[in-house]
């Protein structure tokens, strides 16, 4: 494959068809395309519209930063912006996850992006990781990293093992979704830190996988949740997560209320 056939719209929106498991003629029949127009586009025989390319990568459920990407090697102006979330469009964004954070305490809360870089966090989580690594706390701080590193969280994390192999888990479905090169690049240096404990996957009749804290004279245990935006029509806005963690038993819950 060239360069210059690599950046072809048809060329990526093969790519994203072939990573999502689908045929031509099965992409065809969800989108309401015929498969040999597919097949052009594809092929590069048909140069794709605005709205094609839309249609398509709604179906195969491209993220919208790749849509942009589609749309700009297809000749068309990108369709979802992209602000940061000091800016004013974001306003309304930004203190909503503001106010989650805050209302979330005592509890663990932060946000992260597409790479999980965070991008905010709550005093629980502050407090949680104060005894890390100043390294590893300079930002961009990866939220990953920071947990799986063994001068990070890892030492004090009781589960590491089933903790370790529920991020790795999570992390390769995300590669899947979205064969992110730094994602990929991620996984590989996490899966080189040591546990003495490794575990290959989480086990099949597990509910859910806690977190199993050291913190301070206090043993922690905590199940976590994933928020994302909903239908976001903006870039920034679509690689959002909030994780939140909530107490799994009274003792912790007790503690983190100072009880």
């Amino acid at each position: 494959m060239t360069v210059v056939e690599s950046i072809r719209p048809g060329t990526l929106l093969r790519t994203w068809r072939e990573r999502r498991g689908l045929s031509q003629l099965a992409l065809a029949h969800r989108a309401g395309i015929s498969s040999r127009h597919i097949s052009f586009v594809e092929t590069g025989r048909s140069q794709p519209s605005r709205d094609v390319v839309l249609r398509l990568s709604e179906h195969l459920e491209i993220p919208l930063r790749e849509r942009n990407s589609i749309l700009l090697a297809a000749g068309l102006a990108p369709a979802y912006p992209e602000h940061r979330l000091g800016e004013v469009p974001l306003a309304a964004v930004s203190d909503a996850i503001a106010r989650i954070l805050e209302l979330h305490q005592p509890f663990p809360a932060l946000v992260v992006d597409r790479h999980w870089t965070m991008i905010d966090a709550n005093d629980a989580i502050v407090s949680m990781v104060a005894d890390c690594d100043p390294d590893l706390l300079e930002p961009p701080v990866n939220v990953l990293r920071l947990t799986l590193h063994p001068r990070g969280l890892a030492p004090r994390i009781l589960n590491l093992g089933q903790w370790r192999a529920h991020l790795l888990e999570r992390l390769r479905h995300q590669i899947g979704a979205t064969g992110d090169p730094v994602l990929s690049r991620l996984h590989d240096e996490l899966e080189q830190y040591p546990c003495d404990d490794p575990v290959t996957t989480t086990a099949p009749h597990s509910l859910v996988v806690p977190l199993r804290l050291r913190l301070g004279d206090d043993e922690l245990s905590f199940l976590s949740t994933t928020t994302l935006f909903g239908t976001p029509l903006d870039v920034t806005v679509s690689e959002l997560a909030i994780e939140a963690f909530y107490p799994a038993d009274a003792s912790t819950a007790a503690a983190l209320h100072g009880s």
